[in-house]
């Protein structure tokens, strides 16, 4: 049933009157730019005709004539740093036709049910997340004719053809929804490619974009004296036209959005709602996968080749825990939209990497220190690796602050001992801890909370110092010689920008002496009692104990830190079986 007046273009109309509001600023700042020049020739032609004599005249001339100039260069530089500024654009993995023909034989399809014009091109970012973006700026456009090697249309102008937006679709849809429930999706997405076209919004949209623009020009660090006075002046009058146009920018994209939606609704309105479930649950799983599966990856340098295929699997044991997920998991047995890709697992590993760049930093090619690792080989190659390189640097602090076996140890041990660490932290407080130096003492937390006894607290806040030693030698490394120069504009290719979206904040003292514990105590099930490393899609790294998973560990390890008692540690390590004074090996 639809509401009386409705339509396909409700709110069409107030996106347009939006976009001449925003035109208008560009409009005003123009005329307050030419308004001296009038003037100055109101005055001039005044003079030479003979309209305007006398010496107050010829006073006025002579002062407006000048302002006049400087205000009509200042008009320009503006200008030109406005179009010449490079507008941001968001960092994703193209899609060819070649590699997604059926992809965009369905996207064209859903256009024409919805009479807009088709998207120019498809991209997959690595977030639970579709858009339309512009990329008609000349810097995005592609590489000339010399440089593709086109020796037919070498030496002729290019010519300027409007392109429709490209549409931009979070890789996890592809691989957990379904073909119909993609569709379904991204109707909405399309259909904002009709307002998109028409002028004014588009000529709204490109003003806008310049101004953001310019501003991240004018906000660039790194710049002598003489152009930081330069372009603070052009980043004024950016910020000032922004904010005049910023209430009506939003309101147009509102606008926009709502024609959007309300031509939508005569393509799959229903199975959107069922996609729409099928939206939340993707980006629990894909959250789920990033911080606790793919970032304990990034920190050992080993970056997981599928993640997409990952998140599939994570909600797969998310539907099968939670009862509120029931019934999603069934849907497996219709075509994944990732079908709709030619090569689903190349296309998977290009989105993988760049996942890895905007959270974690990575660098932008694989190496001998940044290598794909698949879920096969995670527990060995990472959950393995990371527990003995955690106890390593453990007990490499233990013998800087020359720590003795513990007492339990009959004859000197052939290699480190959980032990050791236990007898440490428990050790009475009348042996008063290693001091820590300025150099090697970190920032104090505040969301570190102060509890724990004060062994614990110098061993984390060793921890700390170390950690932050080996960042800053592996960021030195990373960045080489060129660590002086200016910033690149563009941040992936920046790796001092990097990475754009920190998946959680730094760890306190207290979380890594924990990791670094729970990591010995893992180190010693496996070298005693047979124990293996797992992995959990929806938590992570895992300790399996004969096949079975030892999830009470923290709580324990949390007691030892923060009040001293190791009874319950040594309880839980009884009744596994696994002796702490046996050596363990490390990384």
């Amino acid at each position: 049933m639809t509401v009386s007046g409705a339509g396909p273009d409700t709110g069409a109309p107030s996106a347009r009157a939006r976009a001449l509001a925003v035109l208008r600023v560009r409009s005003r700042a123009l005329a307050v730019a030419l308004l001296p020049a009038a003037a100055a020739v109101i005055l001039l032609a005044g003079g030479s005709t003979g309209h305007l004599p006398g010496p107050g005249w010829d006073l006025a001339r002579r002062i407006l004539t000048p302002v006049a100039v400087l205000v009509l260069l200042l008009a320009a530089g503006v200008a030109l740093v406005v179009a010449r500024a490079r507008p941001a654009v968001s960092p994703t993995v193209p899609i060819a036709e070649e590699a997604a023909p059926d992809l965009y034989r369905m996207v064209r399809d859903l256009a024409d049910r919805l009479g807009v014009p088709a998207p120019s091109a498809i991209a997959l970012t690595p977030d639970c997340d579709s858009w339309l973006e512009d990329r008609t700026h000349p810097a995005h456009a592609p590489p000339p004719p010399e440089e593709r090697g086109d020796t037919a249309q070498a030496g002729r102008p290019a010519r300027r053809v409007p392109a429709a937006p490209v549409l931009v679709i979070g890789s996890p849809f592809l691989w957990w929804m379904r073909v119909a429930e993609l569709r379904a999706l991204l109707a909405p997405v399309v259909a904002g490619t009709g307002p998109s076209a028409h002028p004014d919004i588009a000529a709204a949209r490109r003003f806008v974009r310049g101004l953001d623009a310019a501003v991240a020009v004018t906000s660039a660090p790194d710049r002598g004296p003489v152009f930081r006075a330069v372009l603070g002046g052009v980043g004024w009058v950016a910020r000032l036209l922004l904010h005049g146009s910023r209430v009506h920018a939003a309101e147009m994209e509102r606008g926009v959005a709502a024609a959007a939606a309300e031509r939508a609704k005569t393509v799959d309105y229903g199975l959107r709602i069922v996609a729409q479930e099928q939206v939340g649950l993707a980006y629990a799983g894909w959250d789920r996968l990033l911080t606790r599966v793919a970032l304990p990856a990034w920190r050992m340098g080993r970056w997981p080749a599928r993640l997409n295929a990952g998140v599939v699997s994570a909600l797969t044991e998310l539907s099968r825990r939670d009862r509120l997920a029931e019934g999603f998991a069934s849907r497996l047995g219709e075509r994944p939209a990732c079908d709709l890709l030619e090569e689903p697992g190349a296309v998977d590993e290009a989105t993988s990497l760049l996942a890895a760049r905007l959270f974690h930093g990575g660098p932008a090619e694989t190496g001998p220190d940044w290598s794909p690792v698949h879920w096969g080989d995670y527990p060995e190659e990472v959950v393995d690796r990371k527990w003995r390189t955690d106890a390593a640097r453990l007990h490499r602090i233990l013998d800087a602050l020359r720590v003795p076996p513990a007492d339990e140890e009959s004859r000197a041990p052939d290699g480190p001992t959980l032990a050791r660490v236990l007898t440490h932290l428990t050790a009475s407080t009348d042996q008063p801890p290693a001091p820590v130096t300025a150099v090697e003492a970190p920032a104090p937390d505040e969301d570190d909370p102060a509890d724990g006894t004060a062994h614990s607290a110098a061993l984390a806040a060793r921890l700390t110092a170390e950690l932050a030693r080996e960042q800053a030698s592996s960021a030195a490394v990373a960045t080489g010689p060129q660590g002086s120069a200016a910033p690149d504009l563009d941040p992936l290719r920046d790796d001092r920008a990097l990475p754009l979206f920190p998946l959680q904040p730094p760890r306190t003292g207290r979380e890594l002496l924990a990791d670094h514990i729970t990591a010995m105590v893992c180190c010693a099930a496996m070298d005693t009692v047979g124990a293996v490393p797992g992995l959990d899609w929806l938590d992570g790294p895992t300790l399996l104990v004969g096949g079975a998973r030892a999830a009470e560990l923290s709580p324990q390890v949390l007691t030892l830190i923060e009040d001293g008692d190791p009874s319950d540690l040594r309880n839980w390590l009884t009744r596994q079986g696994i002796r702490p004074e046996k050596p363990v090996r490390l990384a």
